[in-house]
């Protein structure tokens, strides 16, 4: 027989709803991201953020050392993974591997959203090799 899972004794006290912030929390070339979910708002296993593209905004070619799911929210997100290039629309999911140089950039005229998901502890890893923890994913 399973238990049954009670989330008042899992989360005590704690709001089990982590409000979304009115405005972005960073801004990066033609970027903006908005942490929903990371450590240093309450997460422990994941980080959660929407990151906004504009058109024209160039894609930095990088890698990550953990998994990261990108959802396409509104707008096409044009996607090169380990030099396989593809498209994705709303309601579209693209998957990282770790390891694998990828780009992604906006390939419509209109705003690109996407739900974006690394686990916590996650590093971008760029072409000259230095690594860095997304500040949007802390």
């Amino acid at each position: 027989m399973l238990a049954m899972f009670n989330l008042v004794d899992y989360l005590g006290d704690e709001m089990p709803v982590l409000r979304a912030p009115a405005v972005p929390t960073h801004e990066l070339g033609g970027a903006r991201f908005t942490s929903l979910a990371t450590p240093s708002r309450g997460s422990t296993d994941t980080s959660v953020w929407i990151v906004e593209i504009a058109p024209g905004t160039p894609a930095t070619p990088h890698s990550l050392t953990r998994e990261e799911v990108f959802v396409v929210m509104e707008g096409v997100a044009s996607v090169r993974i380990a030099g396989r290039a593809g498209q994705a629309r709303a309601g579209d999911a693209i998957v990282v591997p770790p390891g694998l140089e990828f780009e992604l950039s906006n390939a419509g005229d209109g705003p690109l959203r996407l739900v974006c998901c690394l686990p916590v502890g996650g590093q971008g890893r760029l072409t000259d090799g230095s690594t860095f923890v997304p500040p949007w994913a802390e």
